[in-house]
């Protein structure tokens, strides 16, 4: 037989794929059956899967916790988002003591643990400025503290949102006769906004996450929300179910957001082609 004869015959790029592609399921595939085989049922059902204590949730944990997860977050999304709008606004200014700020402020409060915000928001505020009751109370103290997060990210995605708006959107509209700040509130910021859309959405679920530090603010049985529920129901328990239970809560807010955001960027990525 020739030497080409006796040669093993050599794998396509695609057979290769398939074969590197089967290894990697069979690896998770053992992965997922180790576990299964290793974990104790009975444990987790008794401790993560009790009926008898996830039903001592109902109905509060939806008219308080999941209430008021929703009332922290959208005020503070609301409040972050004209503040962040502010802020991006005085980056791009032409004064450099604005700019100065806004530079300041983006770099504090993204390099700050929301946490820290939070606490300061309970104890350091009041210390500080003893004379000013921040109006709604816990209320209040969580939308700002979630406000004063969101609003340096939102503020770099919607500086960068005027950025992509062409140039020739100002020139066209000053050569009409408007002024520059009417120009920015009737044609650029509009067209900003639909371009950060999807990085807004995402901020959102940001804040439905971080919306649970509200603990940290010494809430009353009426104003907790979901995590803060959860841990006092745990505690008198002694089982973990409400934890469970209020995490499938988070996951029917944050899911179907972060499939919006997904499905808005793609749109807006074909609307570009």
């Amino acid at each position: 037989m020739t030497q080409h004869a006796e040669a093993a015959p050599r794998l396509t790029r695609r057979q290769r794929r398939r074969l590197i592609l089967g290894g990697e399921y069979g690896i998770v595939i053992v992965v997922v059956v180790l576990l299964a085989s290793l974990a104790n049922w009975g444990a987790l059902k008794t401790n993560f899967a009790e009926w008898r204590v996830a039903k001592t949730l109902f109905p509060d944990i939806i008219t308080v916790g999941l209430r008021n997860t929703l009332l922290f977050t959208l005020t503070g999304f609301g409040l972050g988002l004209v503040t962040g709008l502010l802020l991006a606004l005085m980056r791009l200014s032409s004064v450099p003591p604005y700019r100065w700020f806004a530079l300041a402020y983006i770099e504090v409060f993204r390099g700050l643990p929301a946490l820290l915000i939070f606490i300061f928001m309970g104890t350091g505020v009041p210390i500080a400025f003893p004379g000013i009751n921040i109006p709604g109370g816990v209320y209040g103290q969580a939308a700002l503290a979630l406000a004063l997060v969101s609003a340096a990210y939102m503020a770099e995605s919607i500086r960068a949102g005027i950025e992509a708006v062409p140039r020739g959107q100002m020139e066209a509209a000053r050569t009409l006769g408007m002024s520059h700040g009417r120009a920015m509130r009737s044609i650029i910021i509009p067209q900003a906004l639909r371009i950060v859309i999807p990085p807004l959405t995402n901020e959102l679920v940001l804040l439905v996450k971080d919306s649970s530090l509200a603990l940290y603010l010494g809430v009353t049985l009426q104003q907790r929300e979901l995590a803060k529920m959860a841990q006092d129901v745990t505690g008198q328990q002694g089982n973990t179910t409400p934890i469970i239970v209020a995490a499938l809560c988070y996951l029917i807010i944050t899911i179907p957001l972060s499939h919006l955001a997904r499905r808005l960027e793609a749109r807006q990525k074909r609307g570009q082609r």
